[in-house]
């Protein structure tokens, strides 16, 4: 299967009734995964002692990684792909203030299970800013992988991928709560 990135350029806010979602982008990799990233309003994410307070945050960065219809055998399409390492780097490229974070795992009504992370703006709101994600297999011994995977496979369940969005405008999102 051939890999591409799907950009919207020109790309767009969903507004909900009092939270806004920013779309950026689509990425397929092997073997049949489709990972979705977006920057939504902040939330409120528990156990609070681990994530930053909705209070204290600007912004939720969320990458979704499902399987798709080009998935192995034995895979449900749409289904979340568990145990990827998923690390992203915020740039305000008016400053060159860099914020580094990993995503976890979240759950949700509206996305269920997907890749997530509150976090606080480099910067002001209406800065421009770089995002770029780095999604890695997962760590050594952390999946047990049968022999038949291994086999059509390989010992890894991805390859490790970087993918970048610039001059991203956060201001919308930043001003936007859920709840």
């Amino acid at each position: 299967m051939k890999n591409y990135l799907l950009i919207v350029f020109g790309s767009f806010i969903v507004c909900g009734t009092s939270w806004a979602e920013l779309f950026l982008g689509v990425k397929e990799i092997d073997p049949g995964i489709s990972l979705t990233f977006e920057v939504a309003a902040k939330d409120h994410i528990l156990p609070s002692s681990f994530y930053l307070s909705q209070k204290d945050t600007d912004v939720h960065v969320e990458m979704l990684a499902v399987w798709n219809e080009s998935a192995p055998a034995g895979s449900v399409v749409g289904g979340f792909v568990a145990y990827l390492k998923v690390a992203g780097e915020l740039k305000n490229q008016k400053t060159g203030e860099i914020l580094d974070f990993e995503l976890t795992p979240h759950i949700n009504l509206s996305d269920n299970l997907h890749y997530a992370q509150n976090i606080k703006l480099p910067g002001l709101p209406d800065d421009p800013y770089r995002l770029k994600f780095r999604v890695s297999p997962p760590e050594q011994g952390s999946l047990g992988m049968h022999l038949d995977w291994v086999m059509d496979f390989g010992e890894d369940l991805i390859r490790s991928h970087k993918i970048e969005f610039t001059n991203l405008d956060l201001s919308e999102i930043a001003i936007s709560t859920r709840n």
